[in-house]
């Protein structure tokens, strides 16, 4: 698997995998795949780009937009 700029190596994912919500046993949906959510989350960061301009692997930008906004609004 060749890792691409702004995204979680194994070993990182291996360590905060239990931290984000959307896992069974949460309240509310569950996260289609959590691991994509966060390299999209960590490449809007970095990049300081617009959610739109998220390529399409990382799924449908409003959908990842919309759960980092529940995310983070649970944060606080």
């Amino acid at each position: 698997l060749m890792i691409r700029r702004h995204e979680l190596t194994d070993e990182e994912w291996t360590r905060i995998e239990p931290l984000p919500p959307g896992r069974a046993g949460d309240p509310g949906g569950l996260g289609a795949d959590n691991r994509l959510f966060v390299d999209a989350v960590i490449r809007i960061a970095h990049a300081g780009a617009p959610w739109r301009d998220l390529p399409k692997r990382s799924g449908n930008w409003n959908s990842v937009f919309s759960r980092f906004n529940r995310w983070s609004r649970r944060a606080y």
